[in-house]
């Protein structure tokens, strides 16, 4: 099957849609892209986007005729032959993976048809299995995308790898989609459905897992006087080990770590295993995000009445996903202590503003510090590593940080006037302010 010519289409312009589309379209290629909501697919067509990717708004409009945005199936499907499905499939009050929209996608498709369902939407493993026993003769490419927010479109079309998978009687279709993605480089994996599947909740469980691991060695750094930025460096310098996610601080966030070390671990239990390594991950950074106000209280015992400023929202900078967002927790637990909070993002506060109760919102950085008890650095936007410290200071009743990031110069806030404290840190420590994964 050679599709070299004929159009993609694209299922669901959520943030994986939009940006598998914008990129496709990048590379040359004619490009349907279909959402079931009509004010979105009307904003798309007018080249509105409402996230906030770098670099996505420019390839949307210098792409704008290879680009069709719709809410009709059938023109889809009259359109491309492949169809690349990037539906939500949030989790469900058991934490499952709620399969409901993917089930639509295919329950949409004529019987007979002889389009190829390429599945960029994280599910479980068996998913496509489960879908082709109910749909014999469709055939099934499991594609999963491993974009991160923040450098997505660099991620797309420089991949370290792309994972195609498919079953016996889907290799036409399998080497389709991987014409697509050769030319973008990248080791490219062959492999089945469900090791396909399993690959994506694989990997970002592990990788969530060097998230909580690092943080429990911070909790102990602090307990021992080590310092956990040279720790991590130290570690970081075994080949075996890397450096990439040993950066400690106050947990992950986001819509792909939670949902997937979540739905993996209910995989398993619903395999009949249980899966305890992950419960302790999402155990530990559950509890990461509490430590901060621990923390607050250390220093300022009680949190009645004291003002905390909040200085970033989103659950990573270049983004404004406030999905599990730290931010989140530690705003609901500082007015559950009597604390007044007040928050600043440079990109997400208009989307945080809908989030909050009770949260005051300003519009820099230097205005939220003004007449705080405290600060939480909660996301690393490089504008808080630029930001007039000294001003800092002196705007606040009480100069007081917890840097839930390690992220900023100690020494630097120190000399600023600030009683500076970050995560699992020596007390004399100094790091250059720097980015985390």
């Amino acid at each position: 099957m050679s599709v070299e010519r004929e159009p993609i289409g694209v299922i669901g312009v959520g943030w994986v849609g939009l940006v598998t589309a914008a990129c496709f379209a990048e590379v040359g290629h004619e490009v349907i892209a279909r959402d079931i909501l009509p004010e979105k697919v009307e904003s798309l067509s007018r080249g509105e986007i409402t996230i906030h990717e770098p670099g996505l708004g420019e390839l949307l409009e210098r792409n704008a005729e290879r680009l069709t945005f719709t809410t009709d199936m059938s023109e889809l499907l009259e359109s491309a032959r492949l169809l690349f499905v990037c539906v939500d499939t949030p989790p469900t009050r058991s934490g499952d993976a709620d399969l409901s929209r993917v089930r639509s996608v295919v329950e949409d498709l004529p019987a007979g048809s002889d389009h190829v369902l390429v599945m960029k939407s994280t599910v479980p493993a068996g998913t496509g299995n489960s879908i082709r026993r109910d749909r014999p003769g469709l055939s099934y490419v499991s594609c999963p995308e491993f974009l991160k927010e923040g450098s997505a479109v660099e991620d797309f079309l420089h991949p370290d790898r792309v994972v195609v998978g498919a079953d016996p009687g889907d290799e036409a279709a399998q080497e389709a989609v991987a014409q697509l993605y050769e030319p973008l480089g990248g080791e490219l994996v062959r492999t089945d459905v469900a090791s396909a599947e399993m690959i994506k909740l694989a990997s970002n469980a592990f990788l969530a897992t060097k998230i909580s691991f690092v943080n429990e060695i911070a909790n102990v750094c602090e307990e021992v006087g080590a310092d956990v930025g040279e720790v991590a460096r130290g570690m970081g310098l075994d080949q075996r080990i890397g450096p990439a996610f040993l950066r400690a601080g106050i947990g992950y966030g986001g819509s792909c770590f939670p949902k997937d070390v979540s739905a993996l671990k209910m995989l398993a239990g619903n395999s009949g295993y249980h899966f305890q390594l992950l419960g302790a991950v999402i155990e530990v950074n559950e509890l990461q995000k509490r430590r901060v106000v621990q923390k607050l209280q250390k220093h300022l015992g009680t949190l009645v009445d004291k003002r905390v400023a909040l200085l970033g929202l989103a659950f990573k900078p270049h983004t404004d996903d406030m999905r599990e967002a730290s931010s989140l927790v530690l705003a609901a637990r500082l007015e559950g202590e009597g604390a007044e909070v007040v928050a600043y993002d440079p990109v997400a506060g208009g989307v945080a503003r809908g989030l909050f109760d009770g949260v005051e919102f300003r519009d820099s950085a230097l205005e939220t510090l003004g007449g705080a008890d405290a600060a939480i650095l909660v996301t690393e936007w490089p504008e808080f590593a630029e930001l007039d410290w000294v001003a800092a200071a002196e705007a606040m009743s009480r100069p007081l940080l917890i840097d839930g990031r390690n992220f900023l110069d100690a020494s630097l806030l120190r000399s600023a006037g600030f009683e500076y404290e970050g995560i699992g840190r020596a007390v004399g420590d100094s790091v250059p302010a720097g980015t985390a994964e």
